[in-house]
């Protein structure tokens, strides 16, 4: 889930209510996608040494959606604007 306490870094398009939600969907949908990439990646394993047990296992994908939340904050990897623009075309109806 995208953190409205950390503005993002890019702006938010100017506009409707409807707009602002269409936004925030599509940070939020790049956001999901960036997490499942981090762990298919394999970024929350731990060395053997240091073997965390279940409860790191358990707490990873909270660490993987907040790195990913961070990412969108900070630009992301441009999939949030191509999709604000397709949900917006299809809200406006020329999609």
């Amino acid at each position: 889930m995208i953190d409205p306490t950390h503005p993002p870094t890019r702006a938010v398009p100017a506009g409707t209510d409807k707009t602002a939600a269409l936004h925030k969907a599509a940070q939020a949908l790049e956001a999901s996608f960036l997490a499942e990439m981090l762990k298919f990646a394999g970024t929350d394993k731990t060395p053997e040494s240091f073997g965390g047990g279940i409860g790191e296992e358990q707490f990873g994908s909270f660490l993987r959606q907040a790195e990913a939340d961070a990412m969108v904050r900070h630009g992301g990897v441009g999939l949030a604007e191509k999709l604000f623009e397709a949900l917006k075309a299809r809200a406006d109806g020329s999609g």
